[in-house]
């Protein structure tokens, strides 16, 4: 049997036609709902799948280059095969995900179930007319953020993957304050120490890799004198001066060293005096219904069957009992939303002495238990 298709890039059309010969012989023996080892990355021939599931997994991730005698899928080995059990041990071990909680974030911020038969590649999404492109680039990002998942820190390494080893370090960053100049002379210091590490030279490159994880923000222009917000339509992104005050939406060469022409002549960006940083809060309510144990939290206060009297959340109050009886739409569906909006330093008047540059507001999702109310309250701060 032909085996070259296995080098071939999987999102040709021999590759697609090997796998499914592939398929065919694990499954040969098998009745129609039977399931058998899968070779892939994720279950590194350890975990049974089903012969839709397998291909699946199969399209979306390589096949293991170096299996190519079939022997834990019924194939015997030859007499004169140079393949030795070692050898195929080896692939085995090779083939296991570096870091199968990493994989699971990369699924929870996509969206994605545990077998991913979603997630299309290029050549379907070249072929789907009817598809749309903001769903693509969606899908094109999950592949290329699971593969970064995949990927070992070095050769040999099973403990980090470059995804997972990125995510703790820019965790360290966020709880020391440590700045984006910092973390850049630590990545360069490591990178010149380590050369065999698969590590960015800097945090800016570190960085497009780790907000396709995350939701991020939208930076919004605003008059220095808190009159408006250069947004909502096109005629006020695209004002140079308030339309209040006259006020100019620009820091002055003065204070930014000559922002807007350079000494050369050549011309610069040009700098907000003052920046509000929106978090669009409808991406991060369905984030929290994408991943099934953070969907399942958001029903406890409705699902939770423990009524004893005891004030031990606000579902136990009088206010939220009442609430209910008032809205019985809302009530009906535990779905729906509940939120506590928090402040901190917000100044409207200037009646304080003390004069904030940041206001920060937080809203805190009553749905779930006190324990995630507490990490959620945490990680927004």
């Amino acid at each position: 049997m032909d085996k070259s298709w296995i080098k071939k890039p999987h999102t040709s059309g021999e590759y697609d036609q090997g796998i499914k010969e592939f398929i065919n012989f694990a499954f040969r023996d098998e009745l129609e709902n039977g399931e058998i080892i899968c070779p892939c990355k994720r279950c590194g021939f350890k975990k049974p799948q089903s012969r839709s599931v397998m291909y699946d997994h199969l399209k979306c991730k390589p096949f293991p280059k170096g299996y190519t005698i079939w022997v834990h899928h019924g194939e015997s080995i030859g007499e004169t095969s140079t393949i030795s059990p070692i050898s195929i041990s080896n692939i085995v071990q090779d083939t296991v995900v570096v870091d199968d909680q990493m994989q699971n974030m990369i699924n929870d911020a996509f969206g994605v179930e545990d077998h991913a038969n979603e997630v299309p590649i290029e050549s379907n999404a070249e072929k789907e007319k009817n598809a749309s492109q903001q769903r693509y680039e969606e899908a094109k990002e999950y592949y290329e953020l699971s593969r970064e998942g995949e990927k070992p820190l070095y050769e040999g390494c099973v403990k980090y993957s470059r995804l997972s080893f990125l995510v703790k370090l820019y965790h360290i960053k966020c709880l020391c304050g440590m700045t984006n100049k910092a973390l850049t002379m630590v990545l360069e210091l490591l990178k010149d120490a380590f050369e065999f590490a698969n590590i960015p030279n800097s945090f800016y490159e570190a960085k497009k890799t780790i907000t396709k994880l995350g939701l991020n923000y939208e930076k919004i222009p605003v008059c220095p004198n808190n009159c408006m917000l250069y947004w909502g339509n096109k005629e006020d992104e695209e004002r140079e001066t308030c339309k209040i005050c006259n006020t100019s939406k620009w820091k002055s060469k003065a204070k930014v060293g000559a922002v807007g022409v350079s000494g050369d002549g050549n011309n610069r960006k040009k700098v907000p005096a003052t920046v509000l940083r929106y978090f669009p809060l409808k991406p991060r309510l369905q984030r929290l219904f994408l991943s099934s144990k953070s969907a399942e939290d958001m029903r406890w206060h409705a699902n939770d069957s423990k009524n004893d009297g005891m004030l031990r959340h606000p579902r136990d109050s009088e206010a939220w009992k009442h609430f209910d009886l008032t809205h019985p739409w809302f009530a009906s569906d535990p779905r729906n939303v509940r939120l506590a909006l928090a402040s901190d330093g917000f100044n409207p008047f200037g009646m304080m002495s003390t004069n904030y540059s940041i206001w920060p507001f937080i809203l805190i999702p009553y749905n779930t238990p006190p324990w995630e109310m507490i990490l959620m309250s945490i990680y927004n701060l």
